[in-house]
């Protein structure tokens, strides 16, 4: 039998990559005038995918970032930026719920590549131009690496905020993942989901496991900045038992994961640099005591990719994203240069 402790983990799983659809603090909200209401496309498949504009208007915009979601969240997340700052640039930002989230129709052919065109559908479709920025958010990276990988010619800039690290990248070193809770973690989730869904499915939706509140207070799990902001806003709704047991809603999630975590017909790690003349970048922001993702896997992964530019926030957790100041960086990095309003955007700047 697996263990208790085993299914603590495995429904934490299903918990930590809901960051990104956290509720940013009052102050950080962008005015209401600022976006418009949800509307959906047509994908040339027939499946419609929901998006939400904000940001300044797109036709008077400098800058056009498509922002991808993580596990468990939707157009509706949370990317902190000053107004001050997207009216001084001039950014439009573009969420969308990706295939099965929010207001977009599942896909039953879910795939690495199946995320960059729909994201390249998706701006076609409202005619952002020949090129645009992406960031992906925690589990919203892949279809990020997806970009870089299928469409690099449409991309302006890309940033990773605490991206995901597949161990199954051949190019991963062995003492670096051999002994990793977090690789057993998902090689017992995939087991189970190739095997067993029905069994998965029942287990994450017993009322003996813990309650999403218990683990989204756990040290093991976050770090006390993390705690922090879990303290002032909305909890993970999403992963409630009441929503698992909506079977679309877990068989989305059950999808995403195995997509995420199963074999991609690429490793990032041989990817070329797709600003040969070093016009823009991709940079990867990454909390130095992320419990999550490990940093030792980021260090490695941009050490192997010297095109990618590396910020480390010393005492950062998964959720650096709903940490005041660091969105602002994160825009500056990527759309204007390393400076954050006249200092470079590193992680020293960033306590």
């Amino acid at each position: 039998m697996i263990s208790r402790g085993v299914a603590v983990l495995l429904m934490g799983l299903m918990v930590l990559y809901k960051a990104a659809q956290l509720s940013p603090p009052q102050d950080a909200v962008l005015p209401a005038d600022t976006a418009t209401p949800c509307t959906r496309i047509r994908l040339h498949d027939g499946r419609y995918l929901a998006y939400r504009e904000s940001g300044v208007a797109r036709e008077r915009s400098n800058y056009k970032v498509i922002v991808v979601h993580g596990f468990g969240s939707s157009k509706e997340m949370s990317f902190q930026a000053p107004q001050e700052l997207i009216e001084k640039l001039g950014i439009y930002f573009l969420l969308f719920d990706r295939a099965g989230y929010g207001d977009s129709d599942p896909n039953s052919k879910r795939s690495i590549k199946s995320e960059a065109y729909d994201i390249q559908e998706l701006a076609d479709q409202l005619k952002l131009g020949p090129k645009f920025y992406v960031i992906g958010v925690s589990m919203g990276s892949y279809p990020a690496w997806s970009c870089l990988k299928h469409i690099p010619h449409r991309l302006e800039g890309v940033a990773l905020v605490v991206p995901v690290v597949n161990y199954s990248w051949k190019s991963l070193p062995e003492n670096l993942t051999r002994l990793d809770f977090r690789r057993k973690l998902i090689q017992w989730t995939l087991w189970l989901a190739n095997y067993t869904p029905e069994l998965l499915y029942w287990w994450v939706t017993q009322e003996w496991l813990p309650s999403t509140t218990f683990v989204e207070k756990n040290p093991i799990f976050f770090n006390d900045r993390d705690i922090d902001v879990l303290k002032k806003i909305p909890g993970f709704p999403m992963l409630t038992k009441d929503k698992l047991r909506i079977r679309q809603v877990f068989d989305t999630l059950l999808n995403d994961i195995m997509v995420s975590f199963g074999n991609w017909e690429f490793d990032p790690l041989d990817l070329s640099n797709p600003f040969p003349q070093n016009e823009s970048f991709v940079h990867i922001w990454q909390g130095y005591e992320d419990k999550v993702v490990p940093f030792q896997l980021q260090r490695y992964v941009s050490g192997k990719l010297p095109w990618i530019r590396y910020h480390e926030i010393p005492d950062g957790g998964h959720l650096i994203v709903h940490y005041k100041g660091v969105c602002e960086a994160i825009l500056w990095a990527l759309l204007h240069g390393e400076y954050l309003l006249g200092k470079p955007a590193t992680a020293t700047t960033l306590h």
